[in-house]
């Protein structure tokens, strides 16, 4: 598969990408076709540990306020951490979440969002993410979640 960073046939490690960029972003399309264009967001960049996403929310998500809504920040939140996921063991269709922790750090202004994945652990059933949800400067986060997936 175009795209891929280590050999299926090597063990699963968060020294090392399976998917790139382009082939996460394939992949999503293919398994959330429901989705309207650009309403999940993209993956930017990819590489072993962290992925870059960014998402362009429209008027749709925003809140009371004018401000990007909870729900939309923790939905990236929670798509930066399977794009994760799947950078490392591939295209798992049903890697799931089972935990998911956000705190509003500060008001999300509209605009563009992006969002830094790190993993922190990947082991055989389970993966434990930290990511930052920021908008203008990554060094001022509008959020930070620490999500857990379950892996098949």
């Amino acid at each position: 598969m175009a795209g891929e960073g280590a050999p299926a046939s090597s063990p699963v490690s968060s020294g090392a990408i399976r998917l790139d960029a382009d082939a996460l972003n394939a992949f999503m399309a293919e398994a959330f076709p429901q989705s309207e264009p650009g309403s999940r967001g993209h993956v930017v960049s990819a590489a072993p540990g962290h992925i870059r996403a960014r998402l362009d929310p429209t008027d749709k998500a925003l809140r009371p306020g004018g401000l990007i809504s909870g729900p939309t920040q923790m939905g990236f939140a929670d798509m930066a951490a399977y794009a994760l996921v799947l950078a490392h063991i591939g295209p798992v269709a049903m890697a799931v979440t089972s935990a998911l922790n956000y705190q509003f750090l500060r008001p999300c202004r509209p605009g563009p969002l992006f969002a830094d994945a790190y993993m922190l652990r990947l082991g055989k059933r389970l993966a434990v993410m930290d990511i930052r949800i920021w908008t203008d400067n990554a060094d001022k986060p509008v959020g930070q979640a620490n999500v857990t997936y379950a892996i098949p």
